[in-house]
């Protein structure tokens, strides 16, 4: 794989990561914080119910006493998507996952501005439901420290407990407890220790795409297609003004015309595996994607899903070129966008 590859699959991630960071920092700043939590619960919620027992299986711990099983799950699969993470068992009934900062989801300074409703409703959608998901009543997650709250990371434990819980207590917060060292060496590994970058480039990528695959139709379901727009566009955009300079430099632009900006269009759509074609055209440059892969088998994946996505783009090409404009269109059989002058 060409070093050109794995850049794109670093600019994908980058891209992706801050959108899912700026949507929750849209709903705090533009409604409310009530308004953000609803939206990480639903989002987290969404991925746990799509992700968690497959990924399970797919991680070979679906066999492991399910404490361990659901602390390794969070070490590995984060791990994989780029994410710092620690994994301590005490027994087979206790077993602690923990994230130390940087905090993926919360980057750089937006750290500061995430209530901690917001940061407990991750937890009360995907920890929470492990048991039930398991069909174990006797599961819960205790959290010890969270980040937003000044703690050295994110951290807590899956508890089996020697009762069925009831649903209040499947996600219980306590500050008197504090994670065991984390001995990297005693630790378990899976064979993507042995992984080239360019693998795990890809694998990120992946990560992070699922995240804007499910904040899209959550954000749809929660507010309605016409106020999702707004919010998620309004994010989008700035993100796309804000990580211009850096993914643009990761692939290679190196100047402002439209045919430049349409090869950067298409390596990002090429590095999340879409079917794309690029057609400069004097100064003016088109770019062809066939079908949607990103959103591939999910039922909100209409016009607003599309313009709230699409303002990434438009963010990005504003600052590539201010002169330039961007039109495009999806008709549910593909994407074309044209780069042409004001």
């Amino acid at each position: 794989m060409r070093q050109d590859d794995v850049n794109a699959f670093k600019a994908v991630a980058k891209l992706y990561n801050a959108l899912m960071t700026g949507v929750v920092l849209t709903l705090v700043t533009q409604r409310d914080a009530d308004a953000a939590r609803a939206f990480v619960f639903a989002h987290f919620r969404r991925q746990h119910l799509e992700k968690f027992l497959p990924g399970l299986a797919k991680l070979g711990l679906q066999d492991l006493p399910h404490a361990v099983a659901c602390a390794q799950y969070h070490y590995f699969s984060n791990a994989l998507g780029g994410v710092k993470t620690e994994f301590v068992a005490e027994s087979d009934r206790k077993a602690w996952v923990r994230y130390p900062p940087p905090r993926w989801i919360w980057q750089g300074t937006a750290v500061c501005a995430v209530p901690r409703v917001v940061n407990e409703a991750m937890l009360h959608g995907w920890h929470g439901h492990n048991g039930v998901s398991l069909g174990n009543p006797r599961l819960g997650f205790v959290c010890t420290g969270q980040t937003v709250e000044g703690a050295p990371g994110l951290e807590g434990y899956y508890c089996e407990y020697d009762r069925p819980i009831a649903p209040e207590e499947r996600v219980r917060f306590v500050d008197d407890e504090r994670a065991p060292k984390f001995d990297p060496a005693a630790a378990p590994k899976l064979d993507s220790a042995a992984w080239p970058e360019q693998r795990l480039r890809k694998v990120e990528r992946s990560y992070a795409m699922e995240y804007v695959r499910s904040l899209l139709p959550t954000m749809i379901e929660l507010f309605g297609a016409d106020e999702a727009q707004l919010l998620v566009g309004r994010a989008g955009r700035l993100i796309g003004l804000q990580f211009y300079d850096e993914t643009a430099a990761l692939l290679g632009v190196s100047d402002d015309s439209a045919a430049s900006f349409g090869r950067y269009l298409g390596a990002i759509a090429a590095a999340q595996g879409e079917d794309v074609r690029v057609d400069a055209d004097g100064g003016s440059c088109a770019v062809t994607q066939t079908g949607w892969r990103l959103m591939a088998g999910i039922a909100s994946t209409g016009d607003a899903a599309f313009r709230s996505w699409n303002a990434l783009w438009e963010g990005a090409l504003a600052v590539h070129n201010r002169d330039l404009v961007l039109t495009s269109r999806y008709d549910g059989a593909g994407i074309s966008w044209r780069i042409s002058s004001v």
